[in-house]
């Protein structure tokens, strides 16, 4: 199945994109494309227009006290006034008169506030110096400079002392605390705002999105403007949210559509993901399609066991899978598909024992195989109007069309599902003719219909076939025109299926091949033993090992090449998969950034 993806737009000038790209990787969620164009007047103030909508958005959403100018300002001036009351509490109020009077007498007060390991006792002799509070670290003390006696050649630097009284500060702290207060009140209150504020971000980036896609060629390309688009799997979001949401990285997110052409992650079963591989090689399914690998995988193993045919050969591929999985032998680059190996080496152990054939022995003619076992292998002939046919060709046949059957149903609910019932009228017209047919002609052979019974079905299979391929193949259209289309269209079908058909009899006849071969690399080995064989046991088993290693290594080959033809030609062109998707590859930190 197909894993439901999330869309994520992100809007960055070029010059912080790949500082963006970094903290992307570390995530290792989102497969990301870019855009860039260069910027113009209109595209600029657009930028800078959503780039404000999204710092509000993101002042207010953390309630980042430092990025909102008003609260920066009111905390300042409270920093400030908190600072003055602190230092004024060690200085204490001064009455206004006796400064003022001391003024008219020609004498300033100058301020000091000294470490003690500074402070010289000799001071208090040579300088008019009036001690006011000291602690542990500190000293603070008053100079008081006469005019007339000349400048203060005191080097020390001075301590403003606010001029203010104690509870004129305190007055003023309280009162910027409460504007603060007010603020972050209000920035809490505005985070109701955030829903519109985001519409509105919204609303910007896809203007500037139509616009960039608008916009003619002449550009003032002082800096780019990209646009990241990133698809990650849906469950991933609440993860993948919070690292962004931590990052400080705004982003839009919805449902990824088919519109989109999102990247395609199959999400399958421990059997059908061993196959994942094969569906990669014909094209991967674009999002709204069927993924073709869990029909592809059980079908790919039968026509991978018909082909080889032989179940000692199934043994070998089980042996070479597990030697890939458990060494660090490497055969053609399988060791990562040696899960797939060590699959079809079973599939073909089993099919093998059905056909009877291990290492190019017939099994049917040992003597200590189970009777129960020889039942089931599907070995001689069978006789249809005085002819016989080996079971193995039936059973190839038959294969082919139920295979062929499936595939017209897939497409059917496929083009349903996409484009809706009126579109699929005429592949549904082909079901009922095709399927619906087969099932009631087996029904009558096997005499579960009657004569009337049959006839009836025969009618109504007739009548709802035709209505669907010659009448109403396009409704709204001209029936003269759909006539005329459903003829064209029968012509195609008829002689296309069973070409179909017919090539399904490769699985027979590759296996019957493969295994004629072993048998006679068997023979031909022990035509060179004796009566009493003695060195002759050395081309015998040269014989068996280098013929059966050719023939398995061929055999491998056309098991490989032939039900990918069946697959990727007769079903998938039954089926309607098309294969135009784009494999699911986020951006993880095994990627190294281009610089562009």
């Amino acid at each position: 199945m197909i894993t439901k993806m999330t869309k994520y737009t992100f809007l960055l000038l070029s010059r912080d994109t790949e500082a963006f790209l970094r903290e992307i990787q570390e995530l290792g969620l989102l497969d990301i494309n870019r855009s860039r164009k260069p910027t113009d007047a209109a595209s600029g103030q657009l930028y800078r227009e959503a780039e404000a909508i999204l710092k509000e958005i993101e002042t207010i959403e953390k309630c980042d006290y430092a990025r909102d100018e008003r609260h920066s300002a009111i905390q300042g001036k409270l920093d400030a006034a908190e600072a003055a009351y602190a230092e004024k509490k060690h200085w204490g109020d001064l009455d206004p008169a006796k400064v003022k009077a001391l003024r008219e007498a020609g004498c300033q007060l100058h301020f000091y506030t000294l470490p003690l390991k500074k402070f010289k006792a000799s001071w208090l002799e040579e300088y008019p110096i009036a001690e006011i509070d000291r602690d542990e670290k500190f000293i603070r003390f008053v100079l008081i400079d006469r005019a007339s006696e000349g400048a203060n050649n005191f080097q020390a630097p001075e301590t403003p002392v606010a001029v203010e009284s104690l509870k004129e500060l305190a007055g003023q702290v309280a009162s910027l605390k409460e504007a603060l207060a007010d603020r972050e009140s209000e920035m809490e209150y505005r985070k109701q705002d955030i829903p519109t504020l985001e519409r509105a971000y919204a609303e910007k980036v896809q203007a500037l999105q139509r616009y960039l896609a608008d916009a003619g060629s002449e550009k003032a390309a002082e800096d780019y403007i990209t646009v990241l688009t990133g698809f990650a799997p849906t469950d991933d979001d609440a993860r993948l949210k919070a690292e962004l949401d931590s990052k400080h990285i705004y982003y839009l997110s919805e449902p990824a559509t088919a519109a989109d052409n999102p990247p395609v992650k199959l999400q399958n079963n421990w059997f059908a993901r061993n196959f994942e591989t094969l569906t990669g090689m014909y094209g991967m399914p674009v999002y709204d399609e069927f993924d073709p690998t869990p029909v592809l995988a059980p079908f790919f193993l039968l026509f991978w066991s018909f082909c080889m045919g032989d179940a000692g050969y199934g043994l070998l591929l089980i042996a070479l899978g597990i030697l890939l999985h458990k060494t660090n032998f490497d055969l053609l680059g399988l060791k990562k598909n040696w899960r797939l190996v060590t699959t079809l080496g079973v599939g073909t152990f089993v099919i093998g024992l059905f056909l009877g054939t291990f290492f190019g022995i017939n099994l049917k003619e040992i003597s200590w195989i189970p009777e129960g076992l020889r039942k089931l292998m599907l070995v001689g002939k069978v006789e249809l109007n005085g002819t016989g046919y080996d079971i193995a060709m039936i059973a190839a046949i038959i294969i082919g069309i139920f295979h062929i059957c499936l595939a017209q149903v897939i497409k059917a609910i496929s083009i349903t599902k996409r484009a809706g019932f009126k579109e699929a009228i005429s592949t549904w017209g082909w079901v009922v003719l095709i399927v619906g047919g087969l099932i009631v002609a087996g029904l009558a052979l096997t005499h579960v219909l009657n004569a009337l019974a049959t006839k009836i079905a025969i009618i109504a299979i007739g009548v709802l076939s035709v209505l669907g391929i010659f009448i109403f193949n396009k409704p709204g259209r001209n029936p003269l025109l759909n006539i005329g289309s459903g003829l064209w269209d029968t012509y195609q079908t008829a002689t296309g299926l069973l070409g179909d058909v017919l090539s399904y009899i490769r699985l027979y006849a590759l296996g019957l091949a493969g295994g004629m071969l072993g048998g006679a690399f068997n023979d031909i080995a022990a035509m060179t033993l004796g009566s009493s064989p003695t060195w002759q046991w050395l081309p015998f088993l040269l014989i068996i090992l280098i013929g059966h290693a050719l023939n398995f290594a061929m055999s491998c080959l056309g098991a490989f090449v032939h039900p990918l033809r069946l697959t990727f030609v007769e079903y998938f062109k039954n089926s309607g998969y098309e294969g135009k998707g784009v494999d699911y590859k986020p951006l993880t930190n095994d990627i190294i950034i281009e610089n562009k």
